[in-house]
């Protein structure tokens, strides 16, 4: 159960992992049975099969006194689908819920109007799901893997994390499978773990340009292999990013910054990291490569699109090929015109 899944007479679960907001809902509910039959305790409406529900039929559920049970435990799933009256009067009636009466909202189905979320906020708690990136999702994986059923060696678990990338969510599971092959408290290698990792997860962004920027085509390629596959991303969204990420060089170059506080003012970023990642590679590859890498990028954007008869994968290898050369300091061959 996640720390600050605490019992509350009112919780919200949210995230943007609905694999992750459903496993801290089901933590939410089972510490609020507390070993109770869900079956005559627990209460459900929405879910991504509904389209609509009567939110008067969940205010009288609320407002019910629990009867031959000592709680009623309502839940609401994809509660982002409330729209703003309904949401205004389930916020009224928060104040007077009876002391057996709990509610439950799950984030999704769209955003949750801000009025009960501040309602929510003041009278009962949130669950904030979200495994973050970075550290902190290094420290969330972490956090599970030290309160697992086994115990994963420092091979394991790194394979682990670097297998599983962006796709946290289905952490819970296998280590559940693990422990129900190995048993409670079994330590776990690598050579054992193998086998249930199943397909590589998808990889953030970053992890293409963070590649790329190092100079290392082989190691390039396979994070676009595995954003191609396990992501799903199609080749004008990893244009898209290629764009973004050399157009901030290009603003840098432009504007003559020579600190991270000011790159981080120029590109309009919160993360003072982030600003000076790309302040230090834009001074790595000055004008000229920064040029260069965006002509490579235009060239690809409209042959990724059919300008050429050559597949979009096979663009986009070439493209990343050559801009992690120029990440390396070596200069592609040119192609006037073509990616």
């Amino acid at each position: 159960m996640p720390a600050d899944a605490v019992a509350s007479a009112v919780t919200l679960v949210q995230g943007d992992d609905a694999s992750l907001v459903a496993q801290g809902a089901r933590a939410v509910v089972q510490a609020l049975l507390d070993g109770r039959d869900g079956g005559l305790v627990v209460e459900e409406f929405g879910g991504p099969a509904v389209e609509e529900f009567d939110v008067g039929q969940v205010i009288d559920s609320l407002m019910t006194p629990a009867f031959l049970v000592d709680r009623r435990i309502v839940v609401i799933r994809d509660a982002g689908k409330l729209v703003t009256a309904d949401a205004k009067r389930l916020a009224e009636v928060l104040d007077a819920l009876p002391p057996t009466s709990f509610l439950v909202l799950v984030a999704g189905g769209g955003t949750i109007p801000a009025s009960l979320v501040t309602s929510v906020k003041a009278k009962g708690s949130v669950v904030a799901t979200s495994a973050g990136t970075g550290r902190q999702r290094t420290d969330w994986i972490g956090e599970r893997l030290r309160a697992a059923g086994v115990r994963l060696d420092h091979e394991a678990a790194t394979l682990l994390g670097d297998h599983l990338g962006e796709d946290v969510g289905r952490l819970d599971s296998l280590l559940s499978l693990l422990e129900a092959t190995y048993g409670s408290g079994a330590k776990v290698t690598a050579e054992q773990l193998a086998p249930f990792l199943g397909e590589a997860g998808a990889v953030p962004p970053w992890d293409l340009t963070d590649a790329i920027d190092g100079g290392s085509p082989t190691t390039a390629l396979a994070v676009l292999d595995r954003m191609l596959e396990a992501g799903g991303r199609a080749g004008p969204e990893i244009i898209a990013i290629l764009h973004r990420h050399y157009e901030q060089m290009l603003r840098l170059d432009g504007a003559g910054v020579s600190s991270k506080e000011e790159a981080k003012a120029v590109l309009n970023l919160k993360s003072d990291f982030r600003a000076g990642k790309a302040l230090r590679q834009a001074q790595r590859l000055g004008s000229r490569g920064i040029a260069d890498a965006m002509s490579l990028v235009a060239a690809a954007d409209v042959d990724v699109k059919g300008m050429t008869g050559l597949e979009p994968r096979l663009v986009l290898e070439i493209v990343v090929a050559r801009l992690a050369r120029l990440g390396s300091g070596n200069q592609p061959q040119r192609r006037p015109g073509r990616a």
